[in-house]
């Protein structure tokens, strides 16, 4: 997953008097990261408009495998087979900055700047086009460029399933944005399905898609 523009993960918090809302990240390397039940929420959010947008007929097609790639909201009985892990930076990096941090070449704090930056931003008024008192919020971005890989799997079995392959790519490719601000210009994604460290198999599980849909590949 590459980020096509800064994005904020937030943790839900943020530190007291500088900012507002902050990126999740290790603590020990200060390396950001995505956690993997975020991740899923996008592609869950994404499967139910790539469901939406299909006709009846196409829906049955992948209504099973919608229900177990990501379960039926609301249901104890048919839980999600799909797992995804949280979304790190490339682990040569990690090792690289692990290893300048013992030699004490780097801080935490300091790798956290090197990836990040604070952007402020405050509420208009609409009747006045003057920002509104008490409104000026700082949150912490990751910048763009910045690639992420998260691990991928399934509880039972594994993503042999044709169906399942094809509509997890689509959902995959359907995902453009995520984080806070991601209606407001931030969190551009391009993301990808990986089999491996280097196979690119997004492009051929949309294939299948688009022949299960009755689309011309």
């Amino acid at each position: 997953m590459t980020l096509l523009s800064d994005a904020t993960f937030g943790r839900g918090d943020g530190v007291a008097g500088l900012i507002d809302e902050e990126v999740d990240y290790d603590e020990a390397s200060g390396l950001p990261f995505i956690r993997g039940r975020v991740l899923k929420g996008l592609l869950t959010e994404e499967c139910a408009n790539v469901m939406y947008a299909l006709n009846e007929s196409q829906r049955a097609v992948f209504a099973p495998a919608a229900a177990a790639l990501f379960g039926n909201p609301g249901s104890k009985s048919k839980q999600s087979i799909l797992n995804i892990g949280d979304a790190e930076l490339p682990a040569a990096l990690s090792d690289a900055v692990a290893a300048s941090i013992r030699a004490k070449v780097l801080n935490p704090a300091s790798v956290l700047d090197s990836l990040t930056a604070l952007r402020r931003q405050t509420a208009v008024d609409e009747k006045t086009g003057a920002p509104e008192e008490g409104s000026l919020r700082t949150m912490r971005v990751v910048l763009r460029g910045t690639v992420f890989s998260a691990p991928l799997g399934v509880s039972s079995g594994d993503l042999t399933d044709a169906k399942s392959q094809a509509l997890l790519a689509a959902c995959v490719l359907a995902l453009r944005r995520g984080g806070t601000g991601r209606n407001r210009g931030r969190g551009r994604l391009q993301v990808r399905l990986m089999q491996g460290a280097s196979k690119d198999v997004t492009d051929d599980f949309f294939k299948l898609f688009k022949t299960f849909v009755g689309v011309a590949a």
